[in-house]
């Protein structure tokens, strides 16, 4: 991130324009949003500079640029059409640590102005740094479409009785929830329709309710995150993360899905590898509990789906023991997500007509499976947490009735960019070198659909690599 997103507060702000033309009108106009006092100075100035400069707010000076233009400024504008000049006034606003944008000219540019949508009090900027404009005015356009025109009612509303709640309730989690309460149900909708007196009402009579009971009670939500890409995320699972007051994840959710987390939320990591636990699994329970009896809103973010193979209904036994409300929100298993992103249907009519998901690492650190059941034709084995277990899983598919030339894949960071398929069978696949790159997490594929992957792949971007896409 080159440019840091920071918005100022411009009450008693100076602020310099140095041209008088058509853009400089334009920067002059979005100034005047703002409570800033502008001085514009310019020897030629257009009509619609001349029209803007009777504002209260607005100095023009008809004038060629001077050097104590500069003094006591906090940010200044250039616009001029003279390339040595804008340059030269760049040098001298740095020399004075005066912020400064060179219009149009954005290596020259100490900041930029993003795109706004402005529903004052509540004010979204946006910014490609310059880069990608025309994009920028879409996503423009795409926000400027849901956001409600009357969302300026809801912000004056919670400016005006911000004080009230802060001194009736005292805990910030308990204003929270609150204000969350308010902003999701009828009072909002109230708001919105210009209903005032009927929301100031029911806003009293629902805070009355809240002083009696300050002390919120805590909540778990077991989210499943999915393999990796956040576009596999549901929309509860957005919604939660996003209200979480803490985040307890572990390492195969991947850093993009935590990017999506509240900012302010306590994010607490308990991942796991083989041999090495950050926090053992009764410590997790205990520690969901513990937050949860603190009155917080915890959401364990697991990767795939918190019911397969993700400790979902050990972690609920001990919220059940402790008297803990908690909801499960299904995330999309790694299985179907590897499998759909390496183009491997799980089930097909010509090759499987079953498919099995199974842990490649027990509780007692064993890979002591039902082989005679996994060791069948037409059907597909997903092995989870496998890869240390791979010359296991081979040698006693084959040992047990499965055709050494069943085909077998490696799919490693399903869904991600960093994704990577490698193929071969049961007897050949450990001796492929590109074996040896393979990493967790990675789940193990085997049966006759693994075939279809060289056909199938169309998610590859590389068009010179064995995963290419076919279209």
């Amino acid at each position: 991130m080159r440019y840091f997103p920071i918005f100022l507060d411009t009450k008693n702000t100076e602020c310099l324009i140095v041209g008088a033309g058509e853009v400089a009108a334009r920067k002059l106009e979005l100034m005047l949003k703002s409570e800033a006092h502008v001085t514009v100075v310019a020897p030629e100035v257009c009509n619609t500079v001349h029209s803007l400069a009777g504002h209260t707010q607005v100095s023009l000076h008809q004038r060629p640029f001077q050097e104590q233009d500069l003094d006591d400024k906090a940010m200044v504008f250039v616009a001029t059409s003279d390339t040595s000049l804008n340059q030269q006034i760049q040098q001298l606003a740095r020399q004075r640590g005066v912020m400064v944008n060179v219009v149009d000219n954005t290596p020259l540019c100490q900041f930029i102005t993003p795109s706004i949508i402005d529903r004052s009090p509540i004010v979204i900027a946006l910014s490609s740094g310059g880069v990608a404009p025309v994009l920028l005015r879409y996503l423009r356009q795409k926000l400027e479409s849901v956001i409600p025109a009357n969302i300026s009612r809801l912000g004056a509303f919670s400016e005006k009785f911000r004080e009230k709640v802060k001194q009736s309730l005292s805990g910030v989690i308990a204003r929270r929830y609150f204000w969350e309460d308010v902003l999701d149900g009828d009072i909002a909708e109230f708001i919105e329709k210009g209903q005032n007196q009927k929301a100031e009402q029911q806003f009293l009579a629902a805070l009355d309710a809240a002083k009696i009971n300050q002390k919120p009670e805590g909540q778990v939500y077991l989210v499943g995150a999915g393999p990796g890409d956040p576009d596999l995320l549901t929309f509860r699972a957005l919604r939660l993360m996003q209200k979480a007051d803490v985040v307890v994840y572990d390492r195969l959710v991947s850093p993009q899905i935590l990017e999506l987390v509240r900012r302010d939320a306590e994010k607490i990591y308990v991942g796991k590898v083989k041999s090495h636990h950050t926090l053992p699994q009764n410590d997790i329970n205990n520690l969901i509990v513990q937050k949860a009896k603190e009155g917080n809103r915890v959401v364990r973010l697991k990767g795939g789906d918190p019911f397969i193979f993700g400790r979902g209904g050990e972690e609920i036994q001990t919220l059940i023991a402790a008297g803990i409300g908690f909801q499960v929100v299904p995330g999309i298993t790694a299985a179907t997500g590897a499998s759909t992103y390496a183009g491997i249907p799980l089930t097909h009519r010509d090759h499987a007509q079953s498919v099995v998901f199974a842990t490649g690492h027990l509780k007692d650190n064993t890979i002591d499976l039902n082989w005679p059941a996994l060791a069948h034709a037409n059907q597909t084995l997903v092995f989870y947490m496998g890869l240390t277990g791979l010359a296991i899983i081979c040698e006693k598919l084959v040992e047990h009735g499965l055709s050494a030339d069943t085909p077998i894949a490696l799919v490693q960071q399903a869904t991600l960019p960093e994704q990577k398929v490698v193929t071969g069978t049961l007897t050949t696949i450990l001796a492929n070198p590109a074996t040896a790159t393979i990493a967790p997490p990675t789940l193990i594929i085997v049966g006759s659909v693994v075939a279809l992957h060289s056909s199938m792949n169309w998610y590859s971007d590389n068009p010179q690599s064995p995963e290419a896409v076919h279209r």
